[in-house]
């Protein structure tokens, strides 16, 4: 198995034609490539980092079992450092490489408009991060989200508003990208539907140092509740600097703000910060084996690893049950077969959403994650 920035050339597959031309040899199979595309670097490179890592321990581990359909697992490593440009780029560079299956993207906004392309060119997509309902509600066939969708992620964080603060202001801020907006969006549209009006609705520049503007209005409307749809890094910001100004609001946030890095920016400030996140997969009894083998070598399997690592797990079988690495017979079966995963057994519906279970509370304390 190996790891590639580039294409291949075709010298091969001249070789392997004229042998069949010729003389008639079939020769073996060639590896099978597929793309693990996300943000390689840039702002979210610790989660592209995560996806790299998800997918080479996901090929070796089925490499090492005889490989799909008897041939081995080859990656390309893409960086659309989530920009829809980079993305649209890559997905358009792909075909030619004869990539079978794209993990990928990690943000919406680069995942929707490469799905286009690989709807056109007959590549199976699995994302595992975009929660953007668009993206299999408006998606072929080929594509399959193995992630949670935002929608169900933001009605179960709306509720928590819709309890506890419907007669206290709140606000709800995002960065103004394809995640944070659908997310805030869907808060809003669960209060406005429950006749709640919200004091603030902001948009905000994502990767700045300072968000005093935001947070002296915040501190203004002398706000109770904050709901922001975002990046990690920014919502740390933003609480430190809340809790700076001496606004006690309670913050709550989607998946994006579970890593360490959301407590190492925010500090003690970040206490009681509520998110909801997918079952950690970590905590699967049968995850145990994969897990050990990614700690072996130093490496934690959070955020969305063990979800890569899962998303070419279930192509491999789903190709295996169809018998062909052919898109239209590989959408087919994952469709209709179940697959044994890190996740555990896993379905995908007719959408291309998967069952796995929904989102779950937890909240900051002490420089840790736990359930409230």
């Amino acid at each position: 198995m190996v790891a590639k920035f580039c294409s291949k050339v075709g010298v091969l597959g001249a070789v392997a034609a004229t042998l069949v031309a010729v003389v008639g040899i079939q020769p073996a199979q060639a590896d099978v490539d597929i793309a693990i595309v996300g943000p390689m670097s840039g702002l979210y490179a610790e989660y592209g980092e995560q996806m790299r890592q998800g997918a080479l321990q996901a090929a070796a581990d089925i490499n090492s079992s005889g490989g799909v359909l008897g041939t081995e697992i080859d990656l390309n490593i893409e960086d659309d450092q989530c920009d829809p440009r980079r993305a649209v780029a890559i997905a358009n560079f792909l075909p030619g490489d004869e990539v079978r299956l794209v993990v990928g993207h990690f943000c919406s906004a680069a995942s929707i408009p490469a799905s286009k392309i690989y709807e056109e060119e007959g590549i199976i997509q699995i994302t595992p991060a975009p929660g953007d309902p668009k993206l299999t509600d408006q998606g072929g066939d080929n594509i399959f989200r193995i992630a949670g969708r935002e929608d169900r992620q933001a009605i179960l964080g709306a509720h928590v508003l819709v309890h506890y603060f419907a007669e206290s202001p709140i606000a709800i801020a995002h960065d103004g990208g394809a995640y944070g907006l659908s997310l805030a969006n869907t808060v809003q549209q669960v209060l406005n539907e429950r006749g709640i009006t919200e004091t603030l609705f902001e948009e905000y520049a994502p990767g700045l140092d300072d968000y005093g503007d935001l947070v002296r209005r915040l501190t203004a409307a002398n706000i109770a509740a904050l709901y922001v749809g975002g990046n990690h890094a920014d919502a740390a910001i933003i609480v430190r600097q809340m809790a700076d100004r001496g606004l006690r609001a309670q913050v709550i946030g989607s998946d994006a703000l579970a890593t360490e890095e959301f407590w190492s920016i925010a500090g003690e400030s970040g206490e009681g910060t509520l998110l909801t996140l997918p079952l950690d997969p970590r905590t699967i009894e049968s995850a145990e084996p994969i897990i050990a083998r990614f700690r072996s070598h130093r490496i934690e399997p959070e955020g969305v690893t063990l979800y890569t690592y899962a998303a070419i797990q279930a192509w491999a079988q789903a190709v295996e049950a169809a018998g062909t690495f052919e898109a239209e017979g590989v959408s087919a079966a994952m469709r209709s077969e179940s697959f044994r995963t890190v996740l555990g057994t896993i379905v995908f519906d007719e959408n291309g959403d998967v069952n796995f279970p929904g989102y779950v509370w937890h909240k900051w304390s002490n420089g840790e994650l736990v359930t409230p």
